[in-house]
């Protein structure tokens, strides 16, 4: 019998370290339950407490209760030890152990919740602090990059559709204004973007209603660009009847793109101006800055998502009469040159009886 009562207890409770985290000045309740061999040979089990390796008794800060029970098999009892720990410093946390015959033991710890848990919870909220940094910081940084790629990638292809144009160009017939169209926006857009404009540096809507020309013209291109420049917005009609205007300009064309400038100083808003703020959901409004003449500035990625998206296409069959040469014209071929009284390779030259049909020494 000796041997058998000798088994190590088998714990119930709990059945690894387990690792607590209390507040400071709370109340922890260690529960140790363990199942041990019973027999009128065997010893009455006991249960002894330690922290940090020393016994502990019942005192102002532990509260100790035991209880048993014998199984209906009168061959294994159950032996429960409770210990309530009261925290009301940081000395009273450490490493509890119950041990059951000085055998085996089970293992309680208790950790200081308040400096661990606040220091995860300040490292936690800087971490999704620095990434929502990032992420807006990527956002205003490449947004219009990314917009760009997305346009270029899945935009809507306006290709077959009857129109000659891109973009029909408006402003006023003055200085500044011809300077800006013929010698920045449509270098930029026709030479570096491979976009086709129309200008037109007449009236766009001077009557009340449009005139033919007006009409066909803006039917032959994609999208309006309007340069609202101090002398377009000084007509008389942009401050008069610029809302039946702008009311007409929207059943014409798709999404208007208005360029205003950001050195105009009007006192108070030019009614135009005022309008547009308040319909920016119906058109599309461009401040053109200083630094706006850079290529790669924002206005120039702005003004190319407003308009078409551009298809670069790979000539995949030349003409079909120099097809059959590589897409290459052998009379605009030479490889090396021809002795004197020589003649041309046959294998260069697809028609050696000439363009018409006689040897090509007979003529003269």
């Amino acid at each position: 019998m000796a041997g058998v009562c000798d088994r190590a207890p088998e714990f119930l409770s709990p059945s690894g370290n387990q690792v607590l985290g209390p507040a400071l000045g709370s109340v922890v309740t260690l529960n140790c339950t363990a199942q041990v061999v019973s027999g009128p040979h065997c010893p009455l089990p006991s249960v002894q407490w330690l922290k940090d390796g020393l016994p502990l008794g019942n005192g102002s800060h532990y509260d100790i209760r035991e209880d048993t029970w014998v199984k209906a098999n009168l061959s294994e009892m159950l032996v429960s030890s409770v210990l309530g720990v009261n925290l009301t410093s940081a000395e009273d946390y450490g490493a509890f152990a119950c041990s059951v015959w000085n055998v085996s033991s089970a293992s309680f710890t208790l950790r200081i919740a308040g400096a661990a848990g606040h220091l995860a919870a300040v490292l936690a909220s800087l971490l999704v602090l620095l990434i929502l940094l990032l992420v807006a910081l990527l956002y205003v940084k490449c947004r219009l990059n990314v917009l760009l790629w997305y346009q270029d990638t899945h935009g809507e292809v306006e290709m077959n559709d009857g129109k000659l144009y891109d973009a029909y160009v408006s402003y006023s017939d003055s200085p500044e204004d011809r300077k800006f169209v013929n010698f920045i926006l449509k270098p930029q857009l026709e030479r570096r973007r491979g976009y086709k404009l129309f200008l037109d540096d007449r009236d766009l809507l001077p009557r009340a209603e449009p005139s033919a020309d007006l009409l066909v013209n803006l039917s032959r291109c994609r999208r309006l660009i309007v340069v609202l420049s101090d002398a377009f917005l000084g007509r008389a009609w942009c401050s008069h009847s610029f809302r039946e205007g702008l009311c007409r300009l929207l059943e014409l064309t798709r999404r208007p793109i208005f360029i205003t400038f950001e050195a105009q100083r009007r006192d108070p808003v030019h009614p135009a101006l005022h309008l547009l703020h308040q319909h920016r959901h119906l058109v599309t409004l461009l401040r053109w800055r200083p630094g706006s003449v850079t290529p790669s500035s924002d206005f120039w990625k702005e003004l190319q998502l407003a308009l078409p998206r551009k298809v670069q296409y790979r000539v995949a069959e030349g003409d079909p009469q120099t097809r059959l040469q590589d897409d290459k014209d052998p009379m605009l071929i030479v490889r090396g040159r021809i002795p004197e009284g020589g003649t041309l390779d046959p294998e260069l030259d697809p028609d050696p009886q000439g363009d018409l049909g006689m040897p090509a020494g007979a003529h003269r």
